[in-house]
């Protein structure tokens, strides 16, 4: 029995608590607190028209509301569960704090049920491939596995299923590690480059938000990071656990690193072999980098048989480098989780041809400037459209300006997206890819990466 979820279901029944959104992983956390016994009042921005069926569910369970642009002014419960993406430090937050309100999370409040061990990756880029990656792993190992954070189930509903001898996967986004007190048992940050700097203050406070992962760990905690990216690489002097450092660049003694074109691993003061780089299905080096984060984080749980097996089946997540169709000899790709221009950097150099890229979306305040040398280099044909256009355009034309390459580069701005698919593909002949890489986040136009991709999806099934 779960005795630490036996003293928290004792003590939030009856008592007022609020849940700030009512989204994809809200839903399930508010029913879970109404069958714990708690009154429930649910907070969003949105009407009771927007939120359709799910307003009529939750009401039919009992659940309060506080809805439009005023949702928060009446917030003084006695605990508050905020939504990942808001600020710990607002008014109404803070206000409810000194009023003498708990405030927490979904995540944290399961950090600190979990029974099982955990493993969690974060990261600019790569998380959600490595979280699956190591999910699969210790599946194929034999574990009774869960995954969740930012992909999966919500699982803090799902508590009482998993037990001692489960193990835990989860992808965590610096808006979910902001506030956490609890590290996980093993953590993984594949790499660190500026992101989300439209919700953090600074590049500072990003980068410290990443680094709870690891920060509360125990002795026998292992974190597992990046050699080759430099801030990451600055975090081993602060580990309190094992480091396990991984590189693709660089030639380790110990770690996880490439060695006659096959990935190996020296833990214990000899080498031993994971698999071969060409058993990974997945293109691109960077998957290369995630099967070595996610090497470094199941060594010692899961054996190279199960990696190696992994390696040659998955073919990849939804929106990460996904082929679509291939329609009069042009073959269209979705990677609308590139939400940064590392990640459109990286997508880029997957192809061993130029491309043509649709670009754009919502501005986090992030530099552009790096992505114009990538732009000149791999991409034939430029499709814009969202706020970032004008800087992905700007970063081009610099690029252009300073190498005197990419003049012929045609830039087209869009408004929608269908135009968007219906120029690139005006514009391109047999043998050509079209690829969706907006190296932006997607809340100007969609509600997440997902809808995006399935937007333009939908569009190019369509033609």
């Amino acid at each position: 029995m779960n005795q630490k979820f036996q003293t928290f279901k004792k003590s939030i029944s009856g008592k007022k608590v609020a849940v700030i959104g009512i989204g994809i992983s809200n839903t399930p956390l508010i029913k879970f607190l109404i069958k714990l016994g708690a009154n429930v009042t649910a907070f969003d921005k949105k009407s009771k028209g927007q939120l359709e069926e799910v307003y009529d569910e939750l009401e039919a369970l009992g659940v309060s509301f506080s809805l439009g642009d005023h949702y928060l002014s009446n917030i003084s419960h006695e605990i508050i569960f905020k939504t990942p993406g808001m600020r710990y430090d607002i008014p109404e937050l803070l206000e409810a704090r000194e009023k003498g309100s708990t405030v927490t999370s979904e995540m944290e409040v399961f950090f600190e049920l979990c029974p099982a061990p955990i493993i969690a990756v974060t990261g600019s880029d790569g998380k959600t491939t490595t979280t699956t990656l190591i999910h699969k792993i210790l599946k194929q190992e034999g574990y009774h596995c869960w995954l969740g954070g930012n992909i999966g189930t919500p699982l803090l509903s799902e508590i009482e299923n998993i037990k001692e001898n489960h193990k835990v996967v989860l992808e965590l986004s610096s808006f979910q590690l902001h506030t956490m007190r609890t590290s996980p048992d093993v953590a993984v940050i594949t790499n660190i480059t500026p992101n989300h700097l439209d919700v953090h203050k600074s590049m500072e406070e990003y980068i410290d938000a990443k680094k709870n992962i690891f920060l509360h760990q125990s002795k026998s905690g292992k974190l597992v990071i990046n050699f080759d990216n430099a801030i990451t690489r600055d975090f081993e002097k602060e580990a309190v656990g094992a480091v396990v450092m991984f590189s693709r660049q660089n030639g380790l003694e110990r770690g996880v690193f490439i060695q006659d074109q096959s990935i190996c691993v020296n833990m214990d003061g000899s080498t031993h072999k994971a698999m071969d780089v060409a058993d990974i299905i997945l293109p691109g080096m960077h998957n290369v980098e995630n099967y070595m984060a996610a090497t470094g984080a199941v060594w010692g749980l899961a054996g190279a048989e199960s990696i190696k097996k992994v390696a040659g089946t998955f073919t990849g997540v939804e929106h990460r480098i996904e082929l679509v169709r291939e329609l009069n000899g042009i073959k269209f790709y979705n990677s609308s989780i590139d939400s940064s221009p590392n990640r459109t950097m990286a997508t880029l150099n997957t192809f061993n041809q130029k491309v043509i890229l649709i670009a754009g979306g919502k501005d986090k305040n992030i530099p552009y400037d790096e992505i114009g040398e990538a732009l000149v280099n791999n991409v034939k044909c430029l499709i814009l459209i969202g706020p970032t256009g004008s800087k992905i355009k700007k970063a081009l034309e610099d690029e252009v300006q300073r190498s005197g390459k990419g003049k012929d580069i045609p830039v087209f701005i869009c408004s929608t997206y269908e135009q968007v698919v219906k120029t690139a593909y005006s514009n391109a002949v047999s043998g050509d890819i079209i690829l969706l890489s907006p190296a932006s986040t997607s809340f100007d136009m969609f509600k997440n990466f997902e809808e995006r991709g399935k937007v333009y999806k939908g569009i190019v099934k369509g033609l």
